[in-house]
């Protein structure tokens, strides 16, 4: 009697342990991994000393001013635009092929735009990282090739523009090397755009051509001065750099404009939703940098190239520095009572390019790799102690469900977050809807997240 009562009080522990392991596993593999250690990869892959033998390749074609000479092998944007191109080739040769690489011209006529004298061909060189299973889905980086002397108009001047914006070219050559390495869900753009400093003209121009195209861009990251770490403010910082973001986008509509009048959402559109998605990629895997949301478009009364995809309706923002030497942009070299002006090669660290080439990289990687965002998020619970979420399922072979975040709603970043599973509404109990914003991500198997979609629409 006494060895069968043992023999059942074993045998209910065994089954209690095997009941145990079957629910933890399940657990598991409900909720995706917290992070991922490719991108921890990703981060030590990026090379300052590459970045530096690009930047000095830049520097030393001796100008990459829109309006210079377009036939030399050696000086000028021509030769520069060309180096490019062969150096995308060469990552697409060492990857198999893996990346389209082409010019993408477009003729400006003489009187166009303001600091356009003469006509003038665009020339950006577009490198493309095809996706397996979502190919018209894109992610995009990009730098300006052209520089600038103190006349915007002078394309002779020596105007070596090292940080502004070899940095953002460097940088972008670099992440192709890094993230070829790799295969992605979704494509990966590498773009070097000229006719900045001309009136953004090569921005405009891919950007109109992706909407043509129907391109589903996810976002773009424009890195435009990514490399000096000495303020003219005194402030010498590698640690920190700037995310600018527009609050909403310029194309929304009366009808859209209303509603947020009533229901919230000034602070939470797309592009602000993308610069908080690089915010939390940077706190994850690189906590040692401290990124600085900037609510404003750019910086203050000024542009950049990511602004004419915020004006065909695309998820833009710019990266950057934070500490900006005026004396060291949209200046001719020379010294002046004891002070050099100029873009020089010397005035830019390698090693701060290469965290904030890192920077994107991991934002890339982390876009590329996650699934599609949910379409058609609505949300109710006026009156009522709970509130409810609702979202197109959009089925895709790495989605493991979607992840509610909120807020309050003067907090400038996600607070509160749940993964729910792969349903297509939920209901957050006793969270009121007055006191909270809420947003919906979709969430891979392996942990990577869709930007954060913020509800546009009323369940009714």
């Amino acid at each position: 009697m006494k060895t069968l009562y043992l023999l059942n009080l074993l045998k209910t522990f065994f089954i209690g342990i095997f009941l145990f392991t079957i629910q933890h596993t399940s657990a598991q593999e409900a909720t995706p991994p917290a992070s991922d250690g490719k991108i921890y990869q990703i981060t030590q892959a990026v090379s300052a000393k590459r970045i530096e033998k690009d930047i000095q390749a830049l520097v030393g074609f001796g100008t990459r001013s829109t309006l210079s000479d377009t036939v030399s092998s050696t000086r000028g944007i021509g030769a520069a635009r060309r180096w490019i191109k062969a150096e995308f080739d060469k990552i697409s040769k060492e990857c198999g092929g893996c990346l389209e690489v082409y010019y993408q011209r477009n003729l400006v006529k003489k009187g166009e735009y303001p600091r356009v004298a003469e006509d003038t061909y665009v020339v950006n060189v577009i490198a493309i990282q095809k996706g397996t299973d979502s190919p018209n889905n894109y992610v995009i980086m990009s730098g300006d090739i052209d520089s600038r002397a103190s006349d915007v108009t002078d394309g002779k001047i020596d105007a070596p523009g090292a940080n502004d914006n070899a940095s953002g070219v460097a940088g972008t050559l670099e992440a192709a090397r890094v993230l070829t390495k790799y295969k992605f869900k979704n494509s990966i753009v590498y773009a070097t755009l000229s006719g900045e400093e001309q009136g953004l003209i090569g921005g405009k121009f891919m950007a109109i051509e992706a909407k043509q195209k129907g391109w589903n861009i996810m976002g773009v990251l424009n890195n435009d001065m990514i490399g000096n770490i000495e303020g003219i403010d005194g402030v010498i910082d590698n640690r920190s750099f700037r995310i600018f973001s527009e609050p909403t986008p310029v194309t929304e509509t009366e009808q859209e404009r209303n509603r947020r009048r009533f229901y919230g959402g000034e602070v939470d559109g797309i592009s602000r939703q993308l610069a908080r998605y690089v915010l939390r990629m940077t706190h994850t895997y690189m906590p040692e940098m401290n990124p600085k949301m900037v609510y404003r478009l750019d910086r203050f009364g000024r542009g950049g190239h990511h602004r004419p995809f915020n004006d065909e309706g695309f998820a833009g923002i710019r990266i950057m520095e934070t500490h900006e030497n005026y004396n060291r942009q949209h200046q001719d070299i020379r010294v002046e009572n004891g002070i050099e002006y100029g873009d020089v090669i010397e005035g830019v660290n390698f090693g701060y390019a290469a965290k904030l080439t890192a920077v994107n990289a991991i934002t890339m990687a982390g876009l590329a790799w996650a699934p599609a965002a949910p379409k058609d998020v609505k949300i109710g619970g006026a009156v009522q102690p709970s509130t409810k979420l609702a979202w197109t399922i959009e089925e895709q072979p790495n989605l493991a469900g979607y992840k509610i975040y909120w807020r309050d709603t003067t907090a400038p970043q996600w607070q509160h977050s749940r993964f729910v599973g792969k349903v297509s509404e939920f209901t957050l109990e006793n969270i009121v809807i007055d006191n909270y914003l809420f947003g919906v991500a979709a969430v891979g198997k392996d942990g990577h997240e869709s930007v954060v979609v913020f509800p546009s629409q009323l369940i009714r």
